[in-house]
């Protein structure tokens, strides 16, 4: 306290000239009108630049909120589209117009909002992991998306997290279609560029051209039909020559990801159970 008071008894004078700065000033301001516009207009400026600055910095940090937002309108019209092109076709050809399939209106389907935690590329063999597990209603098995297209496929779940096999790893096997046309194959990816993958077992009597959409064939219970895989970029023949094979430049910037959805099917158990039935019955049976 004594230290206190003897800087205040050595600096008085400066304290002193402030005080009567700021006296006049306040006589300035109040008195005259000129001085007094200048004052408020000048302060409207300062304050509206710091409103600004905080607007940006508010924004900035609802990003994220805004990307997940983003995320499921891209989601909800990669589906309308496709609904959208396979009802044209079917008016050309004169057939029965197919019911409306845009994603949230399906109501076996729900989209569980997930974020990457962690995340690899340049492996034979990549994994990502998401911060939703079985308390979120994760399960193994479930398709994994992004607003730009196909993530991957849930390969193992813990409380709060889960290990999702992406289309990077060699053990990624998801059944596509060329859009427009229903031609279906299967996606993989060989290595090498995070952007390029190969779609197998087209059809020789197939027609479609260089630039036409992949998207997911619905023929599983992991993905509903229509979800962007890719676009053609070039053909080639197979192997035994029986088929092509599709080079996809696919959708997902893998490098860059941050916000996916896990796909919980509702019948999704169910066509499962129906399944494991059909094949313990096609299973020989033992001789009594």
């Amino acid at each position: 306290m004594r230290n206190l008071l003897e800087f205040f008894a050595k600096y008085h004078h400066w304290f002193l000239f402030l005080l009567l700065e700021i006296i006049s000033f306040v006589l300035l301001f109040q008195y005259n009108s000129y001085q007094s516009s200048v004052w408020f207009s000048s302060a409207n400026v300062v304050m509206g630049k710091v409103y600004e600055v905080e607007s940006h910095v508010s924004s900035y940090f609802k990003l994220s909120q805004q990307n997940e937002r983003l995320a499921q309108q891209n989601i909800l019209l990669t589906r309308r589209i496709d609904a959208l092109s396979e009802q044209l076709i079917d008016k050309r050809q004169g057939l029965r117009a197919k019911k409306m399939k845009a994603f949230p209106a399906q109501p076996t389907y729900r989209q569980i909002p997930a974020k990457v935690v962690s995340n690899s590329v340049h492996l034979r063999d990549n994994f990502i992991t998401i911060d939703k597990g079985t308390k979120d209603g994760v399960r193994r098995d479930m398709g994994v998306i992004c607003g730009s297209g196909v993530v991957g496929i849930v390969y193992l779940c813990s409380s709060h997290y889960s290990v999702v096999i992406p289309v990077l790893n060699s053990k990624s096997n998801i059944s596509c279609k060329i859009q427009r046309h229903g031609y279906f194959g299967y996606l993989h990816w060989t290595g090498g560029a995070t952007d390029i993958a190969y779609v197998d077992d087209i059809p020789r009597h197939a027609h479609f051209r260089i630039g036409d959409h992949v998207v997911t064939s619905g023929y599983s219970s992991v993905f509903p039909p229509g979800i962007l895989v890719g676009k053609i970029q070039h053909v080639y023949n197979s192997k035994d020559a029986l088929s092509y094979r599709l080079q996809v430049k696919l959708s997902t910037d893998f490098g860059n990801l941050r916000d996916v959805f896990v796909i919980d099917d509702e019948n999704r158990e169910e066509q499962l159970e129906l399944l494991r039935t059909v094949q313990d019955s096609l299973k020989p049976k033992q001789a009594s």
